[in-house]
């Protein structure tokens, strides 16, 4: 398969330059190793699933890295957390050598404890997405931004289902100790038909015949192995009652959409949740481009009791804040860009520049890419907001 650039490349070098290790997360099957070893070509690598390397290691943890040297790649080292003290270790003696080791994971929680507790000061932590339309004009709502769907998207819905498979079998049975595979599967086409709703374990408990603790700690699985993220509610200086629910979104639109039975085009174009896949395509790749730039994720949405309801609050290249809305539809009209003007003028930004409001829709033949739909408020099709999701 042919390398793609990925934007994250920048902030792999420079953190390359700056620490003697970097930890890169993410999503299985995101691109991690293939984006290490394109930039690193002359690193050795350790890929830490393979059984007999981890019987390696265990038998003889010094031995293998003495053997390996630096520059190094070891791949998925949640599955040997001890790796972390001997990497310390090497670096300690030789502190001023940066990017000697470069360590993936798709399990951010586990991975995170190892670094917390012995990589402190030492290593760069970064996180990948699936892929951005910014990086692969093939990215969409229908397919996603696997590389693997993107390089191959005739076998788009025969990929998915092995990756929900192996992330059952692999992922979720090694971090938690889920006996019922079958229930948490259907908790995952629940979850796909919850998407772009706000958060309620409670619905999500009952039809599963589960216990709130249960989802609870479902949903921090998905979420420490990327699966899907949560966009908390946005309260600063707001003397509103609000609703506190977080909203759900899967992180891969291409997964939700074989979770619902999408596959195709035609299929996205009637279904019921074109909507919701929408939006939690603009979110992801509002994240991606904040990780991606070096940036903290920062996305929220906001509700309060009223009514009152816009999609999507974040701060922008130069810290205006954004409000923006998405719409499944072509046609927009002022009535849709008036949550976000009634929530403009209740903000109290403390002397800072107003928000930006953004109105994002799907294309039309014939309308113009940026148009002015109500006063203060620029309408933008899709493809056009996704050049630079954080400009103004």
């Amino acid at each position: 398969m042919r390398y793609v650039p990925r934007e994250l490349e920048k902030q792999v070098l420079s953190a390359a330059r700056a620490f003697p290790a970097v930890v890169l997360t993410g999503v299985r099957r995101a691109g991690k190793t293939w984006l290490l070893r394109h930039l690193f070509p002359r690193a050795q690598y350790l890929l830490c699933e393979d059984p007999d390397v981890v019987a390696r290691f265990r038998a003889d943890p010094r031995g293998l890295l003495d053997a390996l040297g630096a520059p190094a790649v070891l791949d998925e080292v949640q599955n040997v957390p001890e790796i972390f003290a001997y990497v310390r270790s090497r670096i300690d003696r030789h502190p001023r050598r940066m990017g000697r080791y470069f360590l993936t994971g798709s399990q951010e929680a586990p991975l995170m404890s190892g670094v917390t507790e012995s990589m402190a000061g030492r290593a760069a932590v970064l996180q990948l997405m699936p892929m951005s339309r910014r990086e692969h004009p093939r990215v969409s709502v229908l397919g996603g931004g696997f590389p693997e769907v993107l390089a191959r998207p005739g076998a788009a819905a025969l990929w998915f289902s092995s990756f929900v498979q192996t992330y059952l079998d692999r992922d979720v049975r090694a971090i938690t100790a889920v006996r019922d595979l079958a229930t948490f599967r259907r908790f995952l086409a629940l979850l796909a038909v919850r998407h772009g709703q706000l958060l309620n374990r409670s619905d999500l408990a009952a039809p599963l015949g589960v216990s709130v603790p249960t989802i609870t700690h479902w949903l921090n699985v998905l979420e420490i192995t990327g699966q899907l993220f949560l966009i908390p509610p946005y309260f600063e200086n707001l003397g509103k009652r609000l609703i506190k629910s977080p909203k759900l979104y899967f992180t891969d639109s291409g997964l939700a959409c074989h979770l619902l039975g999408i596959e195709s085009r035609r299929d996205l174009e009637r279904s019921p949740f074109l909507g919701p896949l929408t939006e939690g395509f603009v979110a992801a790749e509002i994240l991606k481009a904040q990780v991606n730039c070096g940036r903290r994720r920062e996305l929220y949405t906001f509700r309060d009791q009223q009514g009152l309801e816009v999609d999507f609050i974040y701060p922008a290249r130069r810290g205006t804040l954004v409000l923006l809305e998405v719409k499944a539809s072509a046609t927009v009209t002022p009535a849709d860009a008036a949550p976000m003007q009634r929530l403009a003028k209740a903000l109290k930004l403390g002397g800072r520049a107003r928000p930006s409001l953004r109105l994002v829709h799907r294309p039309s033949s014939g309308a113009p890419e940026r148009t002015t739909v109500a006063p203060g408020v620029e309408a933008l099709v899709l493809d056009e907001f996704l050049k630079d999701p954080l400009g103004v």
